[in-house]
């Protein structure tokens, strides 16, 4: 007589039971297969008994949220591509702001550039208004009443509404008007064009240093003597503004905090004074002061030296 049952470990199971320990031991394997693929890619935990916490599946996985890192470079509403992998990150360029330029009625286009901007991009609208002739003189990156007023006549000249700030609707207008700048034009070796000066400027002797043009123009009773290129302090070490008068002047001097050569140094403004700078002379605007007024041609300096008294009025503005 055939039996219908299975010895383990001395004892008789029935056939159902067999196939329920079968079956328990197969579920049991594949669970501890997810978890331990899910806890080889980091994101699973152990609980107090060592296991790992469970872990989405495999068709859970596919629609899961990107990793902390991929969210860090992914922008909040974006979704995950075609081939699962993290979204690309969000431009370089801040989220613009909306503008009314334009002239049609039509839902006014998004901010790109303005006033009190500075960056590479307003470096490059500056070189390509200049190559129209809407911008007389160096590319400073920095984004003052000069550029406004230059980009205002470029929107006028091309029948939009004059507001002095870039929109894309004038940023597409002015790369379909002129080519990219060459590195010269970005940044020119040559003596940047003067700036407007400022009202306290006009009257007596005065250092007239523009943040905007990047230059320090001599002026006698609102007449220029000479002009020179100058480069100022970085955002953590700025050049102040304001203005002030020359307290004392040395022909050399070394920095008692820094230990580098000041040479034909004109202190306005506790330590910070205007020198001449090798550095700037040899690296131009890769560099920064640590607050001074860096002037890069010797020469002129020297002659502008011997000229300014102590007592001389200087003007620091934008």
């Amino acid at each position: 007589m055939k039996r219908s049952s299975t010895v383990a470990r001395g004892g008789v199971v029935r056939g159902g039971a067999v196939r329920r320990v079968v079956l328990a031991a197969v579920s049991v394997a594949l669970v501890a297969g997810c978890t331990a693929q899910a806890a080889g890619t980091g994101s699973g935990a152990a609980g107090p008994s060592g296991s790992a916490s469970a872990q989405p599946s495999a068709s859970e996985s596919a629609s899961a949220s990107p990793s902390d890192s991929e969210s860090a470079s992914a922008s909040p509403d974006a979704s995950p591509t075609d081939d699962g992998k993290a979204p690309s990150s969000s431009p370089a360029f801040p989220t613009p702001e909306p503008s009314g330029s334009a002239s049609d009625g039509a839902p006014a286009s998004p901010v790109l550039m303005k006033d009190g901007d500075e960056n590479e991009q307003v470096r490059e609208l500056q070189a390509r208004l200049r190559q129209l002739k809407h911008f007389d003189r160096a590319p400073t990156g920095f984004y003052g009443s000069m550029t406004a007023r230059s980009v205002k006549s470029f929107q006028k000249k091309q029948g939009l509404t004059g507001t002095g700030s870039v929109d894309e609707t004038t940023w597409q207008r002015l790369l379909g008007a002129s080519r990219k700048p060459t590195s010269d034009e970005l940044k020119p070796s040559t003596t940047n064009a003067l700036d407007t000066p400022a009202p306290a400027c006009m009257t007596g002797r005065v250092l007239c240093i523009s943040k905007e043009s990047r230059t320090l123009a001599w002026m006698i009773d609102g007449k220029v003597v000479s002009s020179m290129d100058v480069r100022f302090g970085s955002e953590n070490t700025p050049t102040r503004e304001g203005t002030f008068s020359v307290g004392w002047k040395a022909r050399e001097w070394t920095s008692t905090i820094y230990h580098t050569p000041m040479p034909y140094a004109m202190f306005f403004s506790g330590g910070q004074a205007v020198h001449y700078s090798s550095d700037f002379a040899a690296r131009g605007y890769a560099g920064a002061s640590h607050g001074c007024v860096n002037v890069r041609d010797r020469a002129k300096l020297a002659v502008l030296f011997d000229q300014v008294k102590v007592g001389d009025k200087v003007v620091v503005h934008w």
